[in-house]
């Protein structure tokens, strides 16, 4: 068997395999933890965030000098970067996740037989999860925190860009559960930012890994989709469409447009697509292409597009399936609602679509004929977000059909069990 060792002699097989066996470990009291424990150990997390503010935000310029010197884009700087906001935001959202309902032994069904066995559907742990990301140091507190709820223990993998951001995190995440009693190894981080660790994470660390939610570029994400041995909770890309009907109203179509596109370019909520209705280009078209560019956007549009608004540069085909990440648009006018259907078809990544309509007829139709994770009416493709969805926060957004779908919280992270009682039944 091949040893894959860093330039220090750790094998890094070995350090992985032990963060492994040290969480199956944990796992198993956290299974059981009351809810009150829980809440307790995340109360703890979101006061050691605030406490250690200072540190995390030296660690954090730390990272982000860093990653000038790398030659991040804006964008990913951006993702990278914390501020006193932002990680009161983190811990902000660890108490929404402590406020939720503990998923952990929910009776999701329950009914009876016949032959008068009773029989209950209820809410598990998963048990082990590994989390891959990059860029964002807040995917530590969010993912360690949404773990830690729905009873689940958690290996942290974060990107080299954000090593010591996420250092920091994590060290307010252990002190919070060693405050409510809970194990240390509930939340562990990969120390090391070798990629074979990656690689040990998607062989399932010798059984030990239940579930790998990959959160990144599509690099990461593919990778770990093609190689993972165990089932893998993901979007590849998110590859987000703005409709405006032809019913649109024209001001709530601007102010749209421009929260779903220049809010913040580098979120995979943010739209990179804006369809417009070819019956209303008159009237909507020339308003919000000035107001995105007037924000700072780069247009690029389809043939008529370019023809009705001079600023916008040609797009090619190759736009139409890109996700930006940066505050560039593609734009192309569409007959109506029937063309903006077949126009995400063929090019969403079934992440989010947003439609900006008055008609009831065009809205039920975009909402029953696309098949992605999230839609909206007259709202921004921004919402796609699992605090904003009341869930506390997510730990990712899956695009798949199996299990978890849209944003990934407390009850995506749980799966459950069959309690059946008798009276001493015996089958015939």
């Amino acid at each position: 068997m091949l040893t894959i060792t860093r330039q220090d002699g750790t094998d890094i097989a070995a350090l992985m395999n032990d963060l492994g066996r040290r969480a199956r470990a944990a796992a198993g009291p956290l299974s059981i933890a009351t809810a009150a424990q829980k809440d307790a150990a995340l109360s703890a997390m979101a006061d050691a965030l605030l406490a250690n503010q200072n540190a995390i935000l030296a660690a954090n310029e730390r990272d982000m000098d860093n990653g000038r010197q790398a030659g991040l884009s804006a964008a990913l700087l951006d993702r990278l970067k914390l501020d006193p906001a932002r990680i009161a935001a983190m811990a902000d959202g660890i108490r929404a996740i402590a406020a939720l309902d503990d998923p952990v032994g929910d009776i999701l069904a329950a009914w009876d037989r016949p032959n008068g066995l009773r029989i209950e559907r209820v809410r598990t742990p998963l048990g082990v999860i590994g989390v891959i990301y990059e860029s964002r140091p807040n995917v530590t507190a969010d993912a360690g925190a949404l773990c830690l709820k729905a009873g689940n223990a958690v290996i942290l993998r974060g990107g080299s860009d954000s090593a010591q951001s996420s250092a920091a995190i994590h060290a307010c995440l252990v002190e919070g559960l060693e405050k409510a009693g809970l194990p240390a190894d509930a939340i562990q981080r990969v120390p090391v930012t070798d990629r074979a660790a990656v690689g040990e994470m998607l062989k399932g660390l010798s059984g030990n890994l239940d579930v790998i939610v990959p959160r990144g570029g599509r690099s990461l994400v593919e990778r770990v989709q093609n190689d993972a041995r165990v089932p893998v909770f993901a979007h590849l890309e998110g590859i987000c469409h703005l409709y405006l009907d032809r019913s649109a109203d024209l001001d709530m179509a601007v102010a749209i447009a421009v929260n779903a596109k220049m809010r913040r370019t580098g979120i995979c909520g943010a739209a990179e697509t804006l369809l417009v209705d070819r019956a209303a280009a008159d009237r909507l078209l020339a308003p919000v292409l000035d107001a995105l560019a007037g924000a700072g956007c780069e247009i690029r549009g389809d043939a008529e597009v370019c023809a009705r608004f001079t600023g916008a540069g040609p797009a090619t085909e190759e736009d139409w399936r890109t996700e930006y990440l940066d505050a560039i648009i593609s734009v192309k006018l569409v007959d109506g609602v029937s063309g903006a259907i077949s126009h995400i078809e063929t090019w969403s990544s079934h992440h989010t679509e947003a439609i900006v309509a008055e008609d009831a007829a065009a809205v039920e139709r975009f909402f029953n004929e696309i098949d992605s994770a999230i839609l909206l009416h007259n709202a921004s493709t921004q919402f796609a977000d699992g605090g904003e969805f009341g869930m506390g926060a997510e730990i990712g957004i899956a695009t798949g059909k199996m299990h978890a779908r849209g944003p990934v919280g407390v009850e995506q992270l749980t799966s459950f069990k069959y309690r059946v009682r008798g009276t001493g039944q015996t089958r015939p």
